[in-house]
């Protein structure tokens, strides 16, 4: 491994994210993770990213940032139970602002480890609906990194483009274990398979004519 080769992945404990952290190990960077509690109902998904981490011989930092559910659960179901969940795409699913917040402090961390890479799961798939998922804003965002840090800082979602099942063929060749992977956007034993997460985890799967490995209730 190139200790100079170093790379910040945001690591959500999804399928997407974990595909591009075996992306970026397969490259040979030197990988430093990073998990946010945000104040989720799925706060598994930060026990999946830590398997998917350790799976990397490697440990994820978790921030936690949960004290911003007061700002995030006025609109967003992902957070607040009393909102309900949608089998669809619906507003009620965007927390605001997310992957840029994300980027902010993944910004900071590139900084302090020596990383002028920062990658992170956004792809085709999303860019239709969430705006802090498309190639424009992670660009537009980039610049001002730069321009706040006055260092060369590079911000991409590598798989930017692609639909979702096309990311899960990927992850099938680089050995990603996407049964420790975790989409649901509730904290139950097994996924839902009733959420809009689910159904498009499900829908990926399918057509990349993938055996679903995922336990669903």
């Amino acid at each position: 491994m190139n200790d100079n080769k170093k790379c910040v992945v945001i690591l959500s404990g999804g399928p997407d994210s974990a595909i591009v952290a075996y992306w970026a190990k397969t490259l040979d960077y030197q990988v430093y993770p990073l998990t946010f509690k945000y104040g989720q109902i799925a706060v598994k998904e930060t026990f999946a990213a830590q398997k998917i981490a350790e799976t990397l011989g490697i440990n994820t930092k978790i921030i936690d940032i949960s004290a911003l559910r007061d700002i995030f659960n006025q609109t967003s179901s992902l957070v607040n139970r009393d909102i309900p969940l949608t089998s669809e795409f619906t507003a009620s699913i965007i927390v605001p602002f997310r992957n840029g917040i994300f980027l902010s402090v993944a910004v900071a961390y590139a900084l302090t480890v020596g990383a002028d890479k920062i990658f992170y799961g956004a792809h085709g798939s999303d860019e239709a609906c969430y705006p802090d998922c498309r190639r424009e804003f992670y660009e537009a965002f980039e610049k001002a990194a730069q321009l706040g840090t006055d260092q060369n800082i590079s911000i991409c979602a590598p798989f930017s483009g692609k639909e979702k099942a096309e990311l899960f063929k990927i992850g099938v060749e680089l050995k990603v274990p996407l049964e420790q992977t975790w989409s649901c956007y509730l904290d139950k034993e097994k996924h839902c398979g009733q959420c809009e997460a689910c159904i498009n985890r499900k829908k990926a799967f399918y057509k990349a004519n993938i055996v679903d490995p995922t336990k669903y209730k």
